[in-house]
């Protein structure tokens, strides 16, 4: 038996955990008891319908967002959100920065921050595919080329865990298929990625693992097969699994 490659071996290493975490608004429980592990070299897929606390979620494991009771722990030691930055970066759904800055502005600041040379921005912009923008206003950007900036923002940075919300909204299926590509590229660099995702049939091209999230409460975590057998639906879609958990 051939030795695991090296990607195989990051995932079976747990780089953040999430444990017990709840959320309440109100009388309303926005998310509850959500208790899971990332590991290091997978795409994490957060699968749920339009309110199903996705994007609560990703606030809360990022630090954007306090909580009423859980905790995240990076490489087991307790990380507290005075210190998430450090290890996540978050793309969050319908934001854009400095809408009134033309593109390589915004690139050019970004890309100082975090003291990255002309060739990585370069790069960044190549795989992205936002050459054709770089001379228009943010403001300007279409949905798609809007996703493109905010993902190549998130290649700049040096942090190992990106969270991302919706990522492929605003993409056709050519399009997607070259994002997803491009995230299994920075995966094989080392890059970790957890994806909020609606549509079903995004997820189960792009994700290793999945997160089955319904009112706030997980219905189920594991591989596309690992999921099949527990429903008992031997060849079927995240789809089918989906609507048989939840």
């Amino acid at each position: 038996m051939a030795a695991p490659s090296a990607s195989e071996q990051a995932r079976d290493q747990v780089l953040l955990r999430v444990e017990s975490i709840t959320k309440q608004y109100a009388n309303q429980a926005a998310l509850s008891d959500v208790t899971f592990d990332i590991q290091a070299g997978e795409i994490l897929g957060i699968i749920g319908p339009n309110g199903a606390g996705k994007t609560t979620l990703l606030e809360a494991v990022a630090g954007i967002l306090p909580i009423d009771r859980g905790d995240v722990r990076w490489h087991g030691k307790p990380l507290p959100p005075s210190r998430r930055r450090e290890a996540i970066f978050y793309l969050p759904d319908g934001v854009r920065p400095y809408l009134d800055q033309p593109v390589t502005r915004v690139l050019s600041f970004f890309a100082g921050v975090y003291r990255r040379s002309t060739d990585e921005i370069s790069g960044a912009i190549e795989s992205v595919g936002l050459t054709p923008v770089l001379r228009k206003r943010v403001y300007a950007l279409s949905k798609g080329y809007g996703r493109r900036l905010m993902l190549t923002l998130g290649l700049l940075t040096p942090q190992l865990l990106l969270l991302m919300d919706e990522p492929f909204d605003g993409f056709d299926l050519r399009q997607t298929r070259e994002i997803v590509s491009l995230l299994r590229a920075e995966v094989a660099k080392g890059r970790t990625f957890v994806l909020a995702i609606h549509q079903l049939a995004d997820a189960e091209r792009v994700c290793d693992r999945f997160i089955l999230l319904v009112d706030g409460r997980v219905r189920g975590i594991g591989t596309l097969s690992d999921l099949r057998s527990r429903t008992g639906i031997s060849s079927g879609s995240l789809e089918d699994v989906f609507l048989a958990l939840t």
